[in-house]
């Protein structure tokens, strides 16, 4: 004889509740009190109950899927995603099914109706958003989501996060520390390697805490040491060239990115200059390549496994009705052998 499946009614009297407080409970209702609804967890994992998540979204007219959507950005393979985001993805995965959520994966274009394909067509409940190249050509499309009302969270700079939910790292802050440590070192002539302009506003929140530790130090900012350049190995090959051929001299690179760091590393070594006795260098993002370099780059580390949590609970917060406020997440310098002789 089969056995029959547990209902939400054997839950109820399980854990001493309502069928309609178990049904609040599983679905994140916060009006459901933290000791209920952990009293109504325990019930459905004792009578090993599972939630019909196609059955629960129906009632409510939501699919139960996140959709995180990358972007293309320049990388040295043929992802086109910023190995970063990448890092993000497990922590995301674990955090969406905690919540009941399952979380659809798609690589999109700057020209796509992202609010159309999936939250219209009901295929996601909701949209995180990794990467985006120029904010000037993004911005209307996140002005035109908040015209839909749509559920959206980005990944991004928090302090200038006009549009949706942001969340994202102390850009300015890590900035700030990356430059005051090459120049507690005693290098003076510090280079800055990044796009610094209102197109990409975390690489100038970087540049702003680059500002501010010179300012700090009783230093000049000197003229001739700013490079443009975006998170490629072959930008900050570039940039090197570039500082070569501007004939300024300089002891140390801030790159606003690893991937560029490495790349100016490797453009250096080249040249035959030493890394780090002849020049510096200091990345962001603490990639997994960095620690793998040689020498070993000195970078800004983000928290990848705090950033995937923060985007889908910000996210779904939003989805269920709750307030979401932008979230700037700390960074930490590593220091390792690329920038200490």
């Amino acid at each position: 004889m089969t056995q029959r499946r547990p209902t939400s009614f054997d839950i109820a009297a399980l854990a001493g509740v309502s069928q309609p407080t178990v049904s609040r409970a599983l679905s994140g209702n916060p009006a459901v009190s933290a000791e209920t609804r952990a009293r109504v967890l325990a019930a459905a994992e004792q009578l090993q109950y599972k939630v019909d998540k196609n059955a629960s979204g129906l009632r409510r007219q939501q699919s139960r899927t996140i959709a995180l959507l990358f972007f293309e950005d320049p990388t040295p393979d043929e992802t086109l995603i910023n190995p970063f985001y990448l890092s993000m993805v497990g922590s995301m995965v674990r955090t969406c099914a905690a919540h009941g959520y399952d979380l659809l994966i798609s690589f999109q274009q700057l020209s796509d109706d992202w609010h159309v394909d999936y939250e219209d067509s009901r295929k996601a409940d909701g949209i995180i958003l990794l990467g985006y190249g120029d904010y000037t050509l993004y911005r209307p499309r996140l002005e035109q989501l908040v015209r839909r009302g749509a559920h959206f969270v980005c990944w991004g700079n928090p302090r200038a996060g006009e549009f949706g939910i942001v969340v994202g790292s102390d850009n300015e802050g890590g900035g700030f520390e990356a430059t005051r440590h090459l120049l507690g070192t005693g290098r003076r002539q510090v280079a800055f390697v990044g796009t610094a302009s209102d197109a990409y506003p975390e690489f100038l929140d970087r540049y702003a805490g680059y500002v501010r530790a010179h300012d700090q130090a009783n230093l000049s900012v000197l003229d001739g040491l700013r490079v443009d350049a975006g998170p490629s190995e072959e930008e900050g090959r570039a940039a090197v060239a570039e500082l070569e051929q501007r004939r300024v001299p300089y002891d140390a690179i801030f790159a606003a990115s690893d991937l560029a760091a490495i790349g100016a590393m490797k453009a250096l070594q080249e040249k035959g200059r030493r890394v780090p006795q002849d020049v510096a260098v200091v990345g962001f993002d603490d990639l997994s390549a960095a620690g793998y370099s040689t020498p070993p780059l000195t970078t800004v580390a983000q928290d990848a496994r705090a950033a995937g949590v923060a985007l889908v609970e910000a996210l779904i917060e939003r989805i269920e009705g709750r307030d979401s406020a932008a979230t700037l997440l700390p960074v930490t310098l590593k220091v390792r052998g690329s920038s200490l002789v």
